[in-house]
């Protein structure tokens, strides 16, 4: 009975021992696996930001000065339209014949 029960606890020694390091191998991989997610979840958001700054800031910032400097151009040609509308009117005052309505 003396051989038998050896045997049995080296099979049971040699299951502890593959026991405990696949269990160790399942914790590494749990651990990075929770990093790599982080890491994964972190890039996810950091990455359009990253890309707004370094590829579209400049395109935006360029088309927001060209829609105030259209702004500005029409703000110009507003006041000058109304520039002629006063002139207009000025010169039809001093000829009120020639635009009366018959």
């Amino acid at each position: 009975m003396e051989p038998n029960h050896e045997q049995t606890q080296e099979e049971i020694y040699r299951l502890v021992k593959e026991n405990n390091k696949m269990l160790h191998g399942m914790r590494r991989n749990a651990f990075l696996g929770g990093v790599f997610k982080v890491i994964f979840w972190i890039a996810l958001i950091v990455a359009p930001i990253w890309f707004y700054q370094i590829y579209l800031s400049p395109v935006v910032d360029s088309m927001l000065q060209s829609i105030n400097q259209i702004g500005g151009a029409s703000a110009t040609a507003q006041s000058q339209f109304t520039e002629l509308q006063n002139a207009l009117k000025k010169f039809q005052s001093q000829i009120p014949t020639v635009f009366q309505p018959k």
